[in-house]
């Protein structure tokens, strides 16, 4: 028996939540959905051009409006990006409707992975300090996802095999 609710991944740039994602939806033969490689496919442009051109505030928007659409749909799996929990709407959403699991990991993990990357406009030309501010910011939010997965020290199979586990045992009584 398996849950019949989405799977939301959450947490900081650089975490897994796409390959993780992928993997997952793969293994449970279900639908996936990026919603940052939604929003750039539907506005044919990369996530920094849409920051530089269009600002963070037409992003942040779009991406509410683009999140929640997504989050109709039923049984898929679903990486959202790294700020998008932080929306009171899609939070609130999530909350109520689908399974969603922070990927954590460590400060350190995470600031080697995002450290001046183009792809990722608030993180680029950021100072170490700046992120690490930017993570504890984040995870006051992150923190109320259903399941929280400690990423450190595993490996992407470990990972996907704890996933699953909490999708096909806990979440299949509810």
């Amino acid at each position: 028996m398996k849950s019949r609710k989405n799977i939301v991944f959450l947490g900081m740039m650089g975490s897994g939540k796409t390959s993780i994602g992928s993997l997952i939806s793969q293994k449970l033969k279900l639908e996936f959905v990026d919603t940052d490689q939604y929003i750039e496919n539907k506005l044919d442009m990369k996530i920094s051009k849409i920051f530089k051109i269009k600002g963070e505030e037409f992003f942040r928007e779009y991406e509410e409006k683009t999140t929640l659409n997504i989050l109709k749909k039923k049984k898929i799996v679903i990486s959202l990006g790294g700020g998008a929990f932080l929306n009171q709407k899609i939070r609130d959403e999530i909350l109520k409707n689908h399974l969603s699991f922070w990927l954590k990991c460590d400060s350190k993990t995470l600031i080697k992975r995002i450290r001046n990357s183009t792809k990722r406009p608030l993180a680029f030309k950021a100072s170490n300090n700046e992120l690490n501010d930017m993570i504890k910011l984040r995870s006051k939010y992150y923190i109320k996802a259903k399941y929280k997965v400690d990423c450190s020290g595993l490996n992407k199979n470990e990972v996907i095999n704890k996933i699953i586990d909490i999708y096909e045992t806990k979440e299949a009584s509810n």
